[in-house]
């Protein structure tokens, strides 16, 4: 594999530019030594207990797109060993958020609980060995065995039973006899290890909960690092990579299939997690969010959840060219939103047509147009790409602008509309305001203007106009409601500004940000968007990139506001 490679990916046109990494220079010298084979098997392991965010995208990327540049196969599997936090809504949209990046798992989705006869025949084995042990000590006794980082712990009472014993208590918590919490499995490893992962770690736990896909088979459910390490040996899985949070627990996966006579050896790599500033990647924390109404749901526009992403309107192209900048170290660090956001940026200048949307109507009369007159105008669908053809524009005698294109008393080098002054309209007649009218309170509710009839497509005579400002025919222009989003939270790092109270982590909704979510239900679009589809993007002049969300209907628009033209947050430095 060459230090960079072009990928093409499944069900898309688009291609990404891959950027070699440490991982890449251990699948190459593995394939050079003919370890495995040659082949390369990895897997996408997610916990069915809440949606994908963007974290889990940059996982994505990383294991099919290995499996994809050096011709192998990746696997989803679903790591379903605690039902109580489970659900099918989860899997679904798991599966849903992985084919939408453009990304294709082999065979049919697994899952760890097609595994658990196995899991429950390899426990057997490990008490056989000696090396597993039932316990009895409540969850707070074990606590207190378990010992600190700097204290060693101490043998449970009962690790010393013998493999008989086990093996009776074993089966009968298999059989539901004990309750929830009274017995566990563990494997007898030591309890002075200096890494508190090796310190007789639980195996086995009593959960007499119905599983989504076991039904209630079992009232047992192995762990997850017991469970991980065998699922992927029972797939031949070459290279499992997992984030730097498991490099601790690294000595366990390969002591448990080092005990145990399992069809492979998978090798464990680990690289530094995602961490997204103004917001949080802790599911956690998201469904916190969810379920206290701090959001509209898992696929809100501001959540950092790939469902929300794509509401949003970010584009799965957008996603892996976010992922490659960002690249794989050993290093956590902490990456800019705006990268994100450049990455967008740059797919929609490319792919979205052009249109106008005025967000905050002000009404203009042209008094100089007449009555019943109508202009056809037109204009590209894309400046810079002639193949998107062109669009019609509906040139009425009253018209919208945005009220932030008109200032009475204008500020210093003032370029849009004022009083006495000229302005062009995008793609049409230079105007200029003759009368301002307001509304019992002051408000100004319309503006009564002029039209210089010589100046479509040229310059006027004798005179300069420099600001150019979008707009959209009252008569012939289509209702639509804007949605405009920003960042969740104030703070650039919420969970950090939070452990200032070491009581209660949930201190990170303290910087939720109160104008991240603001509805412009009066805006007003071109008549060419008329037949706009849920999904549909476009770049609305002097705006930004909007997508219409799924709420879109034929009487009336949504649009949801993906990214800014500019990041106004470098500029605002912080809100």
């Amino acid at each position: 594999m060459s230090d960079s490679v072009t990928r093409t990916t499944e069900n898309t046109t688009s291609e990404t530019k891959v950027v070699s990494n440490f991982i890449r220079h251990i699948i190459d010298k593995d394939i050079s030594n003919n370890k495995n084979g040659g082949k390369v098997v990895t897997r996408f392991p997610p916990e069915p207990n809440g949606y994908l965010h963007i974290g889990h995208a940059k996982s994505i990327c990383l294991n099919f797109g290995l499996a994809q540049d050096y011709h192998g196969v990746c696997n989803l599997r679903f790591d379903d060993t605690n039902p109580e936090k489970e659900e099918m809504e989860y899997i679904d949209s798991i599966k849903k958020d992985v084919s939408w990046l453009g990304f294709k798992w082999q065979d049919e989705p697994k899952f760890a609980s097609d595994y658990f006869p196995q899991l429950h025949q390899y426990a057997i084995e490990l008490i056989k060995l000696g090396k597993a042990y039932v316990c009895s000590l409540s969850p707070d006794e074990a606590r207190a065995y378990r010992g600190s980082l700097t204290e060693a712990g101490k043998d449970s009472p009962y690790r010393d039973q013998s493999v008989e014993e086990n093996l009776d208590l074993f089966a009968r918590m298999k059989q539901g006899e004990f309750d929830d919490g009274a017995k566990v499995l563990r494997a007898k490893i030591d309890m002075a290890s200096p890494n508190i992962n090796m310190r007789d770690p639980i195996l086995y736990r009593i959960r007499k909960i119905e599983h989504h896909q076991t039904g209630n088979e079992w009232c047992i459910y192995p762990m997850y690092d017991y469970t991980h390490c065998i699922s992927d040996a029972i797939e031949g899985i070459t290279h499992s990579l997992c984030t730097l949070e498991f490099e601790d627990h690294r000595p366990l996966y390969d002591w448990v299939l080092d005990q145990l006579q399992t069809p492979s050896h998978p090798q464990q790599i680990e690289f530094a997690r995602l961490n997204l500033n103004y917001t949080i990647t802790s599911k956690r924390k998201l469904k916190q969010l969810v379920d206290e109404n701090h959001v509209l749901g898992w696929d809100d526009p501001r959540m950092p959840t790939i469902s929300g992403l794509r509401r949003r309107g970010y584009t799965p192209a957008s996603i892996r060219d976010f992922s490659e900048r960002i690249g794989v170290t050993k290093v956590d660090g902490v990456v800019d939103m705006s990268t994100l956001e450049f990455c967008i940026r740059e797919d929609l200048e490319h792919s979205a047509p052009r249109a106008m949307c005025v967000i905050n109507p002000l009404k203009v009369t042209i008094e100089s147009w007449a009555e019943d007159e109508v202009q056809d105008l037109s204009a590209p669908r894309h400046p810079k790409d002639e193949s998107m053809g062109r669009r019609t524009l509906k040139m009425t005698r009253v018209i919208y602008i945005d009220r932030s294109d008109f200032e009475e008393v204008p500020p210093p080098k003032y370029k849009r509309l004022t009083v006495d002054k000229e302005v062009r309209l995008r793609n049409s007649y230079v105007i200029k305001c003759e009368q301002v009218i307001k509304d019992e309170q002051g408000e100004v509710i319309e503006l009564r203007c002029s039209h210089d009839a010589d100046t479509l497509g040229k310059k006027p005579e004798g005179r300069k106009v420099k600001g150019v400002i979008h707009w959209v025919s009252e008569q012939l222009s289509v209702p639509a409601e804007v949605r405009l989003y920003d960042r969740l939270f104030t703070e650039e790092n919420p969970d950090a500004a939070a452990k200032n109270h070491e009581d209660d982590d949930s201190h990170f909704l303290d910087f939720l940000n109160p104008d991240s979510f603001m509805v412009m239900a009066d805006a007003r679009a071109e008549i060419s968007l008329a037949d706009t589809q849920a999904g549909d993007a476009f770049q609305f002049e002097r705006e930004g990139y909007f997508t219409a969300d799924p709420d879109t209907t034929s009487d009336k628009l949504v649009f949801n506001r993906t990214v800014n033209l500019r990041d106004s947050w470098v500029k605002a430095g912080a809100k």
